[in-house]
């Protein structure tokens, strides 16, 4: 688990840059829940990291703008019992988000207009139900 978190392609944010903190978890856990702090936050400074080249960075400041405070981002990971899993859950979830974050935009929508084929099967169908409808009328109008 230790190491650098590989995100995408050659962007991987080094270990020292994460910073963790760790405490007590609400919820059920047995008598180890009032000693055991295995509720974890992952923090990320976004804003000061060298690790993401500068137009993706922008772009996930951008993106991800409502999140941050001050620049860093914080991921919350206590829905395991255990530190570890919450650790690794929580490592997941930054990848995840980052990942999201530097992606490309999607390719604009070209618009296009429905082939002649397609017209017309729609076309019939609605003859077809208007024709089924017409026939459950009575004519007592």
């Amino acid at each position: 688990m230790p190491g650098p978190l590989h995100v995408r392609g050659s962007v991987a944010i080094p270990e020292a840059e994460l910073s963790w903190r760790f405490s007590r978890s609400s919820g059920p856990g047995g008598q180890g829940v009032n000693t055991t702090d295995s509720r974890v936050e992952l923090s990320f400074d976004l804003q000061a990291t060298e690790s993401i080249p500068q137009p993706l960075k922008d772009r996930a400041l951008e993106r991800l703008g409502p999140r941050l405070v001050d620049g860093v981002i914080t991921i919350a990971a206590s829905e395991y019992r255990s530190q570890l899993r919450n650790r690794e859950a929580a490592r997941v979830r930054l990848t995840q988000l980052i990942d999201q974050a530097i992606a490309p935009p999607p390719r604009k929508r070209r618009a296009t207009k429905p082939s002649r084929g397609a017209v017309e099967r729609r076309l019939t169908a609605k003859k077809h139900r208007s024709g089924i409808k017409r026939m459950r009328r009575t004519d007592d109008s």
